[in-house]
């Protein structure tokens, strides 16, 4: 596996490299030699983030861990990237899927994924979605009180997603077809 390691607002000492190699390369076996993994370590204030991004075949695997402490942060994170190869090969093996950067012996492998790791669908909403600009969908989520929002763009004709960030303000997703 090829580690690129980045840091904004500090400093990666050799130590914090070593941790994250030795925590991260207990998912060696899940992937082939040649897989990237992607580590940007920053810190805010009292917030010591770590966030890791694994492109495989046409998904990626990502998480963003957040704590008063970057060892803790990169322990979490280590767990729920683990958590979530777990429900990648499950959702890889019913679909009989080609595993791309992932090595077989991760697909022969039984290593007891529960029940709770499949994904489920328990509920189908359905909805009229009518034109409207970005900013009338923000103003229509903040007075349903959701966290976002999906309409058909008046200006593009093409279905978006607005959403509220963390800091308060908005995002808008469009699609881009591949």
């Amino acid at each position: 596996m090829n580690f690129i390691i980045s840091g904004k607002n500090i400093e990666v000492t050799p130590g914090l490299k070593e941790t994250i190699e030795h925590k991260l390369g207990k998912l060696e076996r899940y992937f082939t030699p040649d897989t990237e993994i992607i580590v940007t370590l920053s810190v805010e204030k009292d917030r010591q983030k770590i966030e890791v991004t694994i492109p495989v075949k046409k998904d990626i695997i990502r998480s963003e861990q957040v704590s008063n402490d970057m060892y803790v942060s990169i322990d979490l994170v280590e767990e729920v990237i683990e958590r979530q190869l777990r429900k990648y090969k499950n959702k890889l093996v019913a679909r009989h899927q080609a595993g791309g950067n992932f090595n077989q012996s991760f697909f022969e492998s039984e290593d007891n994924a529960s029940e709770s790791d499949e994904i489920k669908i328990v509920r189908t909403k359905r909805f009229g979605i009518k034109p409207m600009f970005p900013e009338d969908a923000c103003m229509q989520m903040d007075l349903l009180g959701h966290s976002f929002f999906v309409f058909s763009n008046a200006e593009t004709e093409q279905v978006n997603v607005v959403y509220k960030r963390k800091d308060g303000s908005f995002g808008l997703i469009e699609p881009e077809f591949q």
